[in-house]
């Protein structure tokens, strides 16, 4: 019969990737708890139906939540479907010609957000649930491991 550490991921990858989180999880619940406020979230999401420029400024957010997850394991390169969707939807400057095209220039940028904000967001739901990163995963703590390469 397998004891309890059976049920702990033991991967040293896994291990430090965990004592980061839980080491960074008051600035990333800062974080978590702006992007989800009415200014930075509700707001901007509102920009992108109102079709407002300042759907733009979700930009800078999102390089600030891929920064933050970045440092949990600054070694390890992200998900490279993840990359392409940051950068597909970051690195944009509003130009009115924009207007004539919107859902194609905006979705990436709307679409990047709610991608990082998701990971961010399983960050801080499983940096404050599990005690230790598990070998039977939850599917948000899987997608967060997915984030690193680490599933």
């Amino acid at each position: 019969m397998l004891g309890p550490e059976s049920d702990v991921d033991q991967r040293p990858a896994a291990q430090e990737l965990f004592a980061k989180l839980r080491s960074a999880l008051p600035d990333l619940k800062a974080l978590l708890e702006k992007c989800s406020s009415h200014w930075g979230y509700e707001d901007p999401v509102y920009r992108f139906y109102h079709h407002s420029f300042k759907v733009f400024h979700l930009q800078a957010t999102t390089i600030e939540i891929v920064t933050a997850l970045q440092a949990l394991a600054p070694g390890r390169a992200l998900n490279k479907q993840f990359t392409r969707i940051v950068r597909g939807g970051t690195g944009k400057t509003f130009e009115y010609k924009h207007n004539a095209v919107w859902l194609k220039t905006t979705r990436p940028i709307v679409e990047a957000f709610f991608h990082a904000r998701f990971f961010l967001e399983m960050a801080v739901r499983y940096g404050e649930g599990l005690e230790s990163p598990p070998n039977i995963l939850p599917s948000g703590w899987a997608a967060f491991l997915y984030l690193y390469d680490l599933r």
